[in-house]
């Protein structure tokens, strides 16, 4: 209960933020910005689907990019949520709990990495942009190495119990992560300085 109360702030501020761009993208067919840049995405499918209703505020590959790590967290947060209350009400093997508990820390890691990102992309600038282009590959990278690993864990450890919608809900926290990396570096090898919609 703690650690769910601990992620009321950033769940409320994520709500909003989501919830002004699906508004201003509920009544537009994706962007062409949006086809586009999902078009070679890993997960193109799913990467059109999450970003459409980014259609109205997202006009460059910056504001993209920073609406893909929202959806992101978006999404880590409701897995982390989902494990921590599997992890209170699961009866099962030791290792079994065990999967389940690395599983909540791990997920856990990968919110504040994909907040650290979001951050770091709301704050570029053009002195340091290189940097922070690295600093943000390297957090998604992390975010997307403990999702899969959490999922592994939950696999090995053969867990039953709601394991549809656990395995569900973290392959595809998975993929849009995996997306998101990919805006990531597409942003990182745009030739020009990028600069955000109005």
């Amino acid at each position: 209960m703690r650690f769910l109360l601990s992620l009321l702030p950033l769940l409320v501020l994520l709500f909003c933020s989501l919830y002004s761009a699906s508004a201003a993208g509920k009544h537009h067919p994706a962007s062409n910005i949006v086809r586009s840049s999902c078009r070679h995405a890993t997960y193109p499918k799913i990467c059109l689907r999450t970003l459409s209703n980014y259609a109205g505020p997202a006009k460059t590959p910056r504001d993209l990019a920073q609406a893909a790590v929202n959806v992101s967290l978006a999404r880590s947060l409701r897995v982390s949520g989902f494990l921590a209350q599997l992890s209170a009400s699961f009866k099962g093997t030791k290792l079994q709990l065990s999967a389940i508990g690395d599983c909540v820390d791990l997920m856990s890691t990968s919110v504040d990495e994909l907040s650290e990102t979001l951050a770091e992309l709301h704050h570029l600038r053009k002195e340091t942009f290189r940097f922070q282009m690295s600093n943000a590959q390297t957090w998604l990278s992390a975010a997307l190495t403990d999702d899969e690993t959490c999922l592994d864990g939950i696999q090995e450890a053969n867990v039953k119990a709601k394991a549809v919608d656990v395995k569900r809900k973290i392959t595809n926290s998975a993929r849009v992560t995996s997306n998101a990396l990919y805006l990531i570096n597409r942003l990182d090898k745009s030739s020009r300085w990028p600069r955000s919609g109005p």
